[in-house]
């Protein structure tokens, strides 16, 4: 008993947060779904799946999703295999620069995809521009990176001993390929599948950029309802209803991937085989991967590109003009920048973005350290054994809802005594730590439950008090993780969109929220100016995506 209350005062704090910013919000958006006018009524969410609006936006999300996730997997699956089991120069920084899609935000990739296939890029004569297309390029160009890893860490891990007695039976590559090596890799194509399909269907600054009004996901419905753009005024319970229905599909969703997730059994000793150098016959494989870096390298280049030209020339005046505000105009350059809508300079964005993220970035490994902590601690009993299960399913529950969900029941619970926090800066950043908290633990709680309870038994022994064992057994095994974590929290709270469009304050907007609010604005340095802010947070992103590659965590890249 004595070690199980031990558990409940260690899990404190982590579970106050979740309570107060998690439940609450999550709690508030239920109670508008289900009692619209105070009043108990089901019905409501009926109501408004019945509308036809809404019956295109469910099944937009459901087809575009899924093929999102047949192309990403058809692709992914041949570059797994050439970054992780085949041997050539500069594999690192070929894996590195598969990964940075994926970090990069969300606005930022719609915003790079438009410059692809816009009427004035390279690929516009295809006419994907404002449509379906170049939705599906854009969920495919930030999803593709899922598959890779995913499927490339259990492809390493792979036993090479069942394909090398196929072969000696006489089956030929090809043959080996089909009936040992994708049986065995299914569970975690599978896995991956579906979480590229989780993640496209909640892919909110993707389809809010390439789809505006025309094309709109359960996400960017939810967006448009809360601020009125569909209608023209707020629809609350219309859209506390459609988050509800997307609450309920997105749990099941990951229910549904966390029984796919490969889990090797830890008795069974596996012979890894150790990459290979190309042969002949990976020719083809190889020159998929080549067109896919290409593909993936092609919309960042076109950005690049956008924010250094304008009529034709070379210029930095979109970079200049980072430092303008709202009611400025660009020198030599035609359109005022934001027209109205910044009330800072874009450089107090970027510095704003930073300062959040930090503030995010600490918040979440202090809450993810103290859950990893409690749950792969030894359990002494069926009590304590059942309370860290419980945490553990707890504590990963956020990763369920997404952040447009999150956002909206900060806005509709959180603005009334003694929760009145919408006016508090230190919403956001607790809001964004929360998104990444999930990701937080799935990093530290593999590296913590692989410490061998002995080595802390031996210190205790020795006299060493809980401090110095944990510095002594646990945190030289924990800093690089701990890096890692840190960089992935850092760079989800830098990109974050969809919960901080509803809780940011106009006078201290973040940078992915300047970025929409100028493309959305008339005038050529508007946007030119939200291209170079992207190419600002792009580089930001992959500057940590560089850092963490170079930690070598292992079981990171399965994220």
């Amino acid at each position: 008993m004595r070690r199980a209350l031990a558990l409940l005062a260690l899990a404190a704090v982590p579970t106050a947060v979740l309570a107060v910013f998690f439940v609450l919000p999550v709690g508030g958006m239920v109670q508008h779904g289900l009692w619209p006018d105070g009043r108990f009524d089901p019905g409501a969410v009926w109501r408004v799946l019945a509308e036809s609006r809404t019956r295109r936006v469910l099944w937009f999300t459901v087809w575009i999703s899924a093929v999102a996730t047949v192309v990403a997997v058809a692709l992914g699956v041949p570059a797994a295999f050439v970054t992780h089991r085949l041997r050539f120069p500069g594999r690192g920084l070929v894996r590195a620069a598969l990964l940075v899609p994926f970090v990069l935000p969300t606005v930022v990739v719609g915003v790079a995809v438009e410059q692809l296939l816009g009427e004035s890029g390279p690929l516009g004569f295809l006419g994907l521009d404002g449509t379906a297309g170049a939705i599906l390029v854009g969920l495919v160009f930030f999803n593709l990176a899922v598959v890779i890893r995913t499927v490339g860490v259990a492809w390493e891990a792979l036993d090479r001993r069942p394909a090398e007695a196929a072969a000696a039976l006489g089956a030929s590559p090809p043959r080996v390929l089909l009936t040992v090596t994708l049986p065995a890799l299914r569970p975690a194509i599978v896995s991956a599948a579906s979480v590229v399909f989780l993640f496209c269907a909640t892919g909110f600054g993707v389809v809010l950029t390439l789809g505006g009004l025309r094309y709109s996901s359960v996400e960017t419905e939810i967006y448009l309802l809360t601020t009125g753009g569909v209608t023209g005024f707020p629809e609350l319970s219309a859209a506390a209803a459609l988050s509800l229905v997307q609450l309920v599909a997105v749990v099941a969703l990951l229910v549904v991937a966390g029984r796919l997730r490969a889990t090797p059994d830890p008795t069974v000793r596996r012979v890894p085989a150790t990459p290979a150098r190309p042969r002949p016959r990976d020719v083809p494989v190889l020159a998929l991967t080549a067109v896919v870096l290409a593909a993936l390298a092609a919309p960042i280049a076109c950005l690049v590109v956008s924010s250094l030209r304008h009529d034709g020339h070379w210029t930095l005046a979109y970079y200049r003009a980072l430092q303008g505000r709202g009611d400025d105009v660009g020198a030599g350059v035609s359109g005022g920048l934001g027209g109205g809508l910044l009330r800072v300079p874009i450089t107090e964005a970027v510095t704003n973005s930073l300062a959040i993220g930090l503030v995010a970035t600490g918040t979440a490994l202090v809450l993810g350290l103290l859950v990893a902590v409690v749950v792969t601690r030894r359990s002494h009993g069926r009590l304590e054994r059942r309370l860290r299960g419980l945490f553990d399913g707890l504590f990963m529950v956020p990763l369920g809802v997404s952040a447009v969900t999150l956002g909206f029941g900060f806005l509709i619970t959180l603005d009334r005594p003694p929760l009145d926090l919408r006016g508090s800066p230190l919403l956001v950043p607790i809001a964004q730590a929360l998104v990444a908290l999930p990701m937080v633990v799935r990093i530290l709680v593999p590296v913590l439950a692989g410490i061998d309870d002995r080595q802390r038994q031996a210190a205790a022994s020795l006299g060493a008090g809980p401090w110095r064992t944990a510095l002594t057994v646990e945190a030289p095994v924990l800093w690089r993780p701990l890096l890692a974590a840190a960089g992935f929290a850092f760079a989800v709270s830098l990109g974050e969109f969809g919960a901080t469009s509803f809780l940011v304050r106009p006078e201290a907007p973040t940078l992915p929220v300047v970025i929409y609010r100028l493309i959305g604005s008339p005038g050529a340095l508007n946007y030119g100016a939200a291209m170079a802010a992207s190419v600002v947070l792009a580089a930001t992103a992959t500057v940590v995506v560089l850092v963490i590659e170079r930690l070598r965590v292992p079981g990171v890249g399965a994220l």
